[in-house]
């Protein structure tokens, strides 16, 4: 770094000292940092212990949960609507054994809709969820 240090006839320094700005600027910089609060996210799930249905649309074994490009949502093949996905993820956590949930949706669904049908699955408590299809996105 170059200093000026005024000219040789005796006039005055014109240039403004910056040092001293930039330590105080970086002092205060590294504050802030160490003070921000570190964002954490939990999500605490309360399984029900309730007596298994008798419905045979769940499989106790895995379930499928479907969004094709049109937004229709689908429960192992079969469309449903928000209200009867909600019926099934309760009939299907009362189960002695919780089956896992696949969820597909298709890559030309509007995100609305798989923010809907996530925020359901949340709701209900499911703790075995898995995406399934993940390639098609691979390609965006």
């Amino acid at each position: 770094m170059a200093m000026s240090m005024g000219s040789d006839d005796g006039e005055p320094m014109v240039e403004m000292n910056t040092t001293p700005l930039i330590d105080v600027m970086l002092v205060l910089l590294i504050m802030f940092i160490i003070t921000i609060p570190i964002q954490t996210h939990a999500v605490k799930i309360d399984l029900p212990q309730n007596a298994p249905p008798t419905d045979s649309v769940i499989d106790p074994v895995k379930n499928k949960v479907a969004i094709d490009g049109g937004g229709v949502i689908t429960w192992n093949g079969s469309p449903i609507d928000l209200l009867t996905l909600r019926q099934y993820l309760q009939q299907s956590l009362r189960l002695p054994v919780e089956p896992e949930l696949q969820f597909q949706p298709d890559a030309q669904t509007r995100y609305v809709v798989v923010d809907e049908v996530l925020a359901e699955i949340k709701r209900a408590g499911v703790t075995k969820l898995g995406f399934v299809g993940n390639e098609q996105y691979g390609r965006f």
